[in-house]
């Protein structure tokens, strides 16, 4: 998925990596100790912020940087020929491996959360994450491939960190003042769609023209340079985000460390004896991690529903929303093969000669951010103008539907370039289009249900679990990007257009019923 629609009012949420818009919607937590100045002091210098808010600023731009910048080139990477650099893996083999990858990225916010409220706090978080996800890309500038099973894991986790500890700190800026906390997220949504845009830029110019390990490497100095700027600037932060807002009590931290040790042993044992057997590869870790993205969304929303703190009314409401979340992990499904299957077909099967000059075809990716830039107005003013004669299931199926559309045009433009004939680059601007209207149909409209539908305990849990699901299809949608090995192009992308319509003429049916629950 793409840019992070963070922010305020209607500006979509966009890529389950948006994790601040849970921190944005979610009731503050109290904090610990004395919040440094705000807005109306002498510190007030950066986009009407304090001073000190650019620190924050810059370790988001840089961390949205390493994000978008692997998006834009870890799959072409999997793919290129060996003596092009590349690692050569079959694409739908590559293709499980990116979105494998991608979920784990959203499921480690669930841990990294825990991380930063109830053992770290967010400050300590941040910086232990920034530092793992430097180390992560210095390990994939390595040439070789340890440094990319390495640096993998890495990263993920660093991004776990960061994206809820950021949030938590944000989202404390101003408490109690929301048209302020809202002004804050706005400008925290300039650093992530300029990391957006520029992020496949560099690295694609990078790893496709000179070389892939300059690529992944770009993203290691970018994060430095974060690093140090947090560390320097972090003096003027006050007492905020020193401590967890809910220390977790000693019993409770001895306990979770042993089940990480017993994790960590049991882990490590399997993997020794699959290697000592000889029968290690890369597809046994896979494995774990898909089934990981499979049973947590599962099992976290069923024990939301088992809360104590729900009454009758709210199970209602929650048992129909899960419909919608199901729906909304079928939307992302096709959508992050964006970043894998049609970013191959962007390299191998369109024309994007400009003037004489070939242009990478990960900069494509930029496209993205450029149309939600340009179209998510647009839509809000739409959804103003239609609030009451379009409700949330409708907006849900319309957002499948356009997705439906986008796989269906592909199929177009993969039969047009079956015969070894370049397409036009414009069929994947229409397609890029697509998509991007059916998340600005889909993506903010099922967070603000979601957080009108939660009962206010547990917003903040609820909107972590709808980037569950999101990963829940990045992962399945992964695994289906195997059958591009075996399947051809055009009935691959037709037939994952029409699973999708199936789901949206499923959600259109039953639209006027599951209104009913969820009012």
């Amino acid at each position: 998925m793409t840019a992070d629609r963070s922010g305020s009012g209607a500006l979509a949420p966009g890529h389950p990596a948006a994790a601040p818009d849970r921190a944005a919607t979610a009731p503050a937590p109290p904090v610990t100790g004395t919040p440094p100045p705000a807005a109306g002091t002498p510190g007030r210098t950066f986009f009407g912020q304090p001073r000190w808010f650019g620190t924050l600023f810059m370790v988001d731009m840089w961390e949205r940087f390493s994000f978008y910048g692997m998006r834009a080139i870890l799959f072409l990477y999997l793919v290129a020929p060996t003596e092009r650099g590349g690692l050569g893996v079959p694409a739908g083999q590559a293709a499980a491996v990116f979105g494998l990858y991608m979920s784990t990225v959203f499921l480690a916010a669930l841990p990294g959360g825990w991380v930063c409220d109830r053992l770290l706090g967010a400050r300590r978080a941040i910086l232990l994450g920034a530092l793992l996800i430097a180390a992560g890309h210095y390990s994939m500038a390595i040439p070789t491939t340890t440094g990319v099973v390495l640096g993998l894991p890495l990263i993920a986790a660093g991004t776990g960190l960061i994206k809820p500890s950021m949030g938590s700190m944000v989202s404390h800026l101003y408490r109690g003042e929301t048209g302020k906390r809202d002004a804050a997220w706005s400008v925290f949504y300039m650093s992530i769609q300029v990391s957006a845009l520029l992020a496949p830029v560099v690295t694609g110019l990078l790893g496709e023209r000179i070389n892939w390990h300059l690529g992944f490497g770009a993203a290691a100095v970018g994060m430095t340079v974060g690093l140090v700027q947090y560390v320097l600037g972090s003096r003027h932060f006050g007492d905020l985000g020193a401590a967890p807002t809910d220390p977790a009590p000693p019993e409770l931290r001895r306990r979770v460390a042993r089940w990480v040790t017993v994790a960590v042993v049991v882990a490590a044992l399997l993997v020794a004896v699959d290697v000592a057997a000889g029968t290690f590869t890369i597809e046994h870790v896979l494995a774990v991690i898909g089934v990981a993205a499979l049973v947590v969304p599962v099992l976290t929303y069923r024990a939301i529903l088992r809360s104590p703190t729900l009454d009758a009314a709210d199970r209602r409401r929650l048992r129909a929303f899960r419909w919608l979340l199901l729906a909304s992990a079928v939307f992302w499904l096709p959508y992050d093969q964006g970043g894998s299957l049609l970013n191959l077909f962007a390299e191998r099967q369109t024309d994007r000669d400009v003037l004489g000059f070939e242009f990478p075809a990960s900069w494509l990716q930029s496209l993205h951010p450029g149309f939600i830039l340009l179209l998510a107005p647009l839509f809000a003013w739409l959804w103003v103008r239609t609030d009451r004669r379009i409700g949330v299931p409708a907006k849900f199926a319309a957002g499948l539907a356009l997705m439906c559309a986008s796989f269906l045009v592909m199929a177009v433009a993969a039969q047009r370039a079956a015969d070894g004939v370049l397409v036009t680059v414009w069929w994947l601007v229409l397609v890029y289009l697509l998509q991007v209207c059916g998340e600005l149909a889909l993506a903010p409209t099922g967070l603000s249900a979601l957080s009108q539908v939660a009962p206010p305990a547990l917003v903040g849990q609820l909107m972590g679990v709808w980037w569950l699901f999101a990963a829940l299809g990045v992962a399945i949608g992964g695994q289906v990007a195997r059958l591009a090995d075996v399947v051809p192009q055009t009935g691959y992308f037709a037939g994952l257009g029409l699973l999708v319509a199936l789901v949206a003429t499923m959600v259109a049916l039953g639209a006027r019923r599951l209104g009913r629950h969820l009012a």
